[in-house]
């Protein structure tokens, strides 16, 4: 929901707009004419996020999550925005997305997202027996397996782990 007050909200809606018709760039031209003080509302971090990844703009988008976990690091999304751009910017990968979500999971001990994220990292970093605990962890924090089970089933990172799904 966007409570950013008139005319943020309106530079907002259109960025969102933007987004959704394919053009992250023109999004991201609306959000350079935000305040700064809305520029750094959570919501606002978050959806930059977004528009950076959807340009395929890793580092930007790795420095907008450091900005978020900054702001709000009680938000699990922002940790788990930082790991997923320090995967895939360069001179990141697998460690270093490992290395920067590792602590949300004392801070977030019943979001899913962060044990199964971990769980996705271990088993494309060859660490398969981990991966398996991080997934059951990822589903003791969700409340069942069934909607991680089908979540893993479908994420190619969690592949090499699909035999053991499937029992």
């Amino acid at each position: 929901m966007n409570t950013l007050p008139h005319p943020d909200s309106f530079h907002l809606d259109a960025a969102q707009g933007w987004l959704m018709l394919g053009n992250p760039a023109a999004a991201d031209e609306e959000l350079a004419k935000l305040t700064p003080a809305s520029r750094a509302q959570a919501e606002v971090l978050e959806f930059e996020w977004s528009v950076h990844a959807a340009a395929g703009s890793w580092a930007r988008a790795h420095e907008v999550a450091g900005q978020l976990v900054a702001t709000a690091p009680h938000l699990p999304f922002g940790w788990i925005h930082r790991a997923y751009a320090a995967r895939r910017m360069a001179g990141g990968g697998l460690p270093a997305a490992w290395e920067a979500l590792r602590p949300a999971v004392d801070r977030f001990p019943k979001d899913f997202l962060v044990p199964y994220n971990l769980a996705c990292y271990a088993a494309q970093m060859g660490r398969l027996d981990e991966a398996w605990e991080w997934l059951q962890k990822s589903i003791a924090a969700a409340g069942g397996a069934g909607r991680i089970k089908c979540m893993a089933l479908a994420d190619a990172d969690l592949e090499p782990l699909w035999p053991k799904l499937a029992q």
